[in-house]
Order: structure tokens, then C-alpha cells, then sequence
């Protein structure tokens, strides 16, 4: 028999969690700078608290200040973050940060946890991640042209990268840049950790793009004739996407079930304002339209909550669910936004308006289908492993 029921430990994490957000995160939404976020006399207070709470960095082993559980919890926990676009910053699991952590958790050396981990993990300082090229399409990383090549006892990048979410106000970047091109693609490329202020690092700009919710912007950078030491090599040479594959299941996961708090609060947004109002002497819940909107919105959560919550069990139980992850990546990007749609709508010309949180959610909610992989990208992965298991005898 399957038990759907969380442990107390779990009940008990998320009992805090809600209490937290009802108290200290909801009634500071209105804080919020589009693309700088809290301002640190609100948000440092706060993050304190949720550190006093054990309610602090979820996806980090204990012995770096993190929570220490498993993908199913921390997947319910971040279902709950997911309801406001600043708690991810309340409790120190937004990406790109968290991401970054994660594999400077599990590839740097002794000297670059205690330079670059231990402050990231603390909240001290955020980070970005620099893979993305304008010159290259996004869903083959192969195509990358970035290159580092070593010079006496270091290297010398060459970049030129974009979409670098966070890159304003980080102290440093992990760059993916290509070291031996005469190998197999997969292993041709590096990763490095670049202070801000090295000379060869710049900021050109922050690109526009919809939605406003991200601290540090999604920018262009370059890595002119950029020297960094040989220590500044993050895992080993070749690793590069090695290392990336850390931080997409777990971030994958993330996503997904902060998606299911986006939806269930702007479902909740859309079944109130349907009680509450009236047109012909009758409330907008009356109408069988309206109605269907709530079942089938209730339906799809459910389903892509379910699936996502199967796919971290599966990873609890040692399992790379690959297949699992990449379905979850493109059903719940859309369900997400189907949810969104129907609240707006239910709401009309009020729900695009700055006096609910639907129109920003709606903004932000388009780039799920997009990065960590795009949709389609997802979708070939899903089919191929089930064509390749239909192959060899398999279902």
C-alpha cells in the first residue's frame, strides 16, 4: 500500500513553514524591488528567523547550515516557498544560488568551500552562472564557443555569455567554458569560479526580459583575456557537464514543486474572487464556465504535484529519474500557466493588474517552459527512453 501520508517530522517542518510565511512572508510581499528584491533591512531580519527555525536552505547537507533531508521534503517544502516569489530568498534556496551550492558542495576543494561555499551557504553573498551564449542555440551546450586555455600556472578565459541570472551584486560566477576541444563534446569542457573583481570580468548589461522577480537581473557578461589560477578550477578538467547534471535534478525538483505553490495560490486567488463576485444576481462560482475552470485547474495540480513528488522519491531511492525529472520539467511549466490563465480571466481585466500577485505570476510563469530545458527538449528525452526501453524487452 502507497502512503501519501508525510512523516511527523515532514508535518511538522511544513506546520512551521506555513506559520512562517502566514506571519513574516506574505505581509512583506509589498517590499518587493523588481529585480533587486528585499531590501536587507527586511530581508536579512528574516532570514535570521528562518535559520532560528531550521527552516534554512533545504537543499544542503547539515554540516553546511542546510536542512539535511531528502528530495521528497525538500520538495514539500519548497511547494509552500513557491506561494510568494520572495520567499526563495527568506529561506535561502533560490536559485542561482542554490544550484551553485550544490556543486561547490559536492566538487570544490577544502580551500574553495571555505572561500566561496560556506558564505553562499550562509546568505553572505550571491553567485551566478554563467552558461547560456548569444551566438549558440541554449538546448545543445556542446555548441558552446567559451574557451579556457591554460597559460604558465593558470588560465585565461575568453566568454561571452548571457541570460547570467543574478550576475548584479554576485561575488563570483561559475563559468562552463571549453578546455580540451580535440575530446568527445561531453567532455570538453570546464568549469571555473570567477571572482566579480576580476579585471577580466564584465557586466554589460542587464538584458529585458519579461517578468521581475529575480534578484540581479538576467545579464550579458564577458570574460575578456580573463586570468584566473589553476586552483580556480572547480571539479576536475573535462567535469563540466558532469557538474551541471548536480545541480538540474535537484534544481528540477525545486522548480517543479514551487510551480505547484504558484498554482495553488492563484487557484485560491481565482476561487475566492468567484465567490465574491456577482453579475446578474448571481456569483461567478455559479457558472458552469467558472466551474470548470476550478475542476479542471484542481485536477491538473493534483496530477503534476503527484508526479513530482514521485520523481523525488524515486532520486530519494538512489535513482537519476531522468525520465521522471524531464516530465515533470515540461507538464508542470504548463499546467503552471493554465492555472495562471484561468485566474486572470476569472478575475478579467483586474486579475492584470498590480493589486494581485496573478499578473507577475503570469510574467514569470512563460519562462518556465524555457529554461532548465526547454519543453521540447524534455519531451524528446521522455520519448527516447520510452522507445529505448520498448527496444530492449522493457515498458
Amino acid at each position: 500500500m502507497f502512503d501519501f501520508c508525510p512523516s511527523s517530522e515532514q508535518q511538522e517542518m511544513l506546520v512551521k513553514a506555513t506559520e512562517f510565511m502566514n506571519q513574516f512572508v506574505y505581509p512583506n510581499e509589498t517590499y518587493m524591488v523588481p529585480h533587486r528584491g528585499l531590501p536587507n533591512d527586511i530581508l536579512k531580519p528574516l532570514q535570521q528567523k528562518a535559520k532560528d527555525l531550521n527552516l534554512w536552505a533545504g537543499h544542503l547537507p547539515k554540516d553546511v547550515g542546510g536542512m539535511g533531508m531528502g528530495f521528497v521534503s525538500l520538495g514539500l517544502l519548497s511547494e509552500i516557498i513557491g506561494r510568494s516569489p520572495i520567499a526563495p530568498y527568506i529561506f535561502g534556496s533560490m536559485a542561482p544560488d542554490a544550484g551553485n551550492s550544490e556543486i561547490l558542495y559536492h566538487a570544490a576543494t577544502a580551500e574553495q568551500k571555505e572561500k566561496y561555499l560556506i558564505p553562499l551557504a550562509n546568505g553572505d553573498v550571491r553567485s551566478c552562472f554563467a552558461m547560456t551564449e548569444p551566438e549558440v542555440s541554449g538546448s545543445d551546450p556542446t555548441l558552446l564557443q567559451a574557451r579556457a586555455i591554460e597559460d604558465n600556472d593558470g588560465w585565461v578565459i575568453q566568454a561571452h555569455k548571457w541570460f547570467t541570472t543574478g550576475a548584479v551584486g554576485s561575488a563570483f560566477s561559475i563559468v562552463m567554458a571549453m578546455t580540451d576541444p580535440d575530446t568527445p563534446p561531453h567532455q570538453r569542457y570546464s568549469m571555473f569560479i570567477v571572482d566579480a573583481d576580476n579585471p577580466g570580468f564584465e557586466i554589460v548589461r542587464e538584458v529585458p526580459v519579461m517578468g521581475d522577480h529575480f534578484v540581479g537581473g538576467h545579464c550579458e557578461v564577458r570574460y575578456t583575456d580573463c586570468r584566473v589560477p589553476a586552483s580556480s578550477m572547480l571539479g576536475k578538467r573535462g567535469e563540466g557537464f558532469k557538474l551541471a547534471q548536480l545541480r538540474l535534478g535537484p534544481g528540477r525538483i525545486t522548480h517543479a514543486m514551487r510551480w505547484i505553490g504558484v498554482a495553488k495560490r492563484s487557484f485560491e486567488i481565482m476561487v475566492e474572487y468567484a465567490l465574491q463576485k456577482e453579475t446578474a444576481g448571481r456569483t461567478l462560482a455559479d457558472s458552469q464556465t467558472i466551474q470548470n475552470f476550478i475542476a479542471d485547474s484542481a485536477a491538473e495540480i493534483e496530477a503534476a504535484r503527484l508526479l513530482t513528488l514521485h520523481a523525488a522519491w524515486k532520486m530519494d531511492q538512489g535513482d537519476q529519474a531522468r525520465k521522471e525529472i524531464s516530465l515533470i520539467k515540461f507538464h508542470g511549466a504548463n499546467i503552471l500557466q493554465k492555472v495562471i490563465d484561468r485566474a486572470i480571466q476569472v478575475l478579467g481585466m483586474y486579475g492584470l493588474t498590480h493589486h494581485t500577485l496573478l499578473e507577475g505570476f503570469y510574467r514569470e510563469a512563460r519562462a518556465a517552459r524555457i529554461y532548465d530545458g526547454a519543453d521540447e527538449v524534455h519531451r524528446m528525452v521522455v520519448a527516447r527512453q520510452i522507445i529505448k526501453s520498448f527496444q530492449n524487452g522493457g515498458i
